[in-house]
């Protein structure tokens, strides 16, 4: 494992980008976004998921020149398609768009149809979180996890982010559908271990935590078993009837043809009822709450959502970004 300074790591992706097709600014951006999820430990959707990502411009999947359209608008709720666009530029877009909105409204809705995957979600709700706002958004998927109590795959992982700002650190839960997402599987396996619980079924329908039988059944636990099957329809169907886009069932199950998904961003500006003061009150009320319940390991004291994050991130800009060296020679190679 390589430790890549963060401003290296940057300008890589910079020029495969700008070799790809990108003009300088947004290169820039679509950078930026996957070196920050690199940074943040998120290594399965950034630099890990960079190759997957060229691959999907050369076969057309993603449009580097597209850029979001406004569809139609009525007061703070608002209908864009992203033109099969790079699909965290889109994301970006849309939550900058949410957050304008919610300035001048309190609230900001935005519904994005045939965009393409955004990589972290949790990049938004930091976005956000940082402009001073609540926010919640998500995204559908191809159809990667079975709903509950059935044997192949006809939910998405639907990643749900939802973020909260606080001067001291902002909280950020990012999470898919699936125990572990597909990406999480797939950096477990390429290490060669094992997940820390149960996480899907293999081939013979047994719970196991070995990433690989997992990947290769396709049948990854669902997050509170028939709970989060359900959780993971209403998202779909939230995203795809508000944006009049595509549903989980309408799109592709290669993962290099996934494009064309329906995505949400909510954001609530606290400030506009004069309570932001108040509201980081009572998120530092919460977190001081989590931290003083008793641990059942000592050395493992309660997180809240991002502070582990925090964590990785000075770790990573002072020691340099964990990269495998598979991955570097493949970005350097563009």
């Amino acid at each position: 494992m390589l430790r890549i300074p963060f401003d290296d790591l940057h300008r890589a992706f910079i020029a495969a980008l700008t070799h790809v097709g990108f003009t300088p600014e947004r290169a820039e951006l679509c950078a930026r976004l996957f070196a920050e999820t690199t940074l943040d430990g998120v290594y399965s959707h950034g630099a890990n998921r960079f190759p997957r990502f060229l691959a999907m411009i050369r076969n057309g999947a993603v449009d580097v020149h597209a850029t979001p359209q406004c569809m139609s608008a009525f007061g703070a709720l608002e209908r864009w398609d992203g033109r099969r666009g790079p699909g965290n530029l889109n994301a970006h877009a849309a939550m900058e768009r949410a957050l304008a909105l919610s300035r001048t409204h309190g609230i900001g809705c935005l519904a994005l149809r045939n965009t393409n995957h955004w990589m972290r979600g949790g990049s938004y709700g930091w976005q956000a979180a940082n402009a001073g706002s609540i926010a919640l958004c998500w995204t559908n998927t191809m159809p990667n996890l079975p709903a509950w109590g059935t044997r192949e795959a006809s939910v998405g992982n639907n990643p749900l982010i939802v973020a909260v700002p606080r001067r001291a650190g902002h909280l950020v839960l990012d999470m898919a559908m699936s125990q572990f997402s597909y990406g999480a599987l797939e950096s477990y396996s390429r290490r060669s271990e094992l997940l820390p619980i149960p996480g899907g079924f293999d081939a013979s329908g047994t719970l196991t935590n070995d990433p690989a039988a997992i990947e290769a059944s396709q049948r990854p636990l669902p997050i509170g078993y028939w709970k989060g099957s359900g959780l993971a329809l209403l998202l779909d169907a939230v995203a795809a009837m508000t944006a009049l886009g595509n549903a989980t069932h309408q799109l592709a199950r290669d993962p290099l043809q996934e494009t064309g998904l329906s995505q949400m961003f909510i954001a609530i500006h606290p400030a506009a009822l004069d309570a932001a003061a108040d509201a980081n009150h009572l998120a530092d009320e919460i977190v001081a709450s989590l931290h003083a319940a008793a641990p059942v390991d000592p050395g493992r004291p309660a997180r809240y959502p991002g502070e582990q994050t925090l964590r990785l991130r000075e770790e990573n800009l002072r020691l340099g970004i964990p990269v495998e060296d598979v991955i570097w020679q493949q970005i350097l190679a563009v």
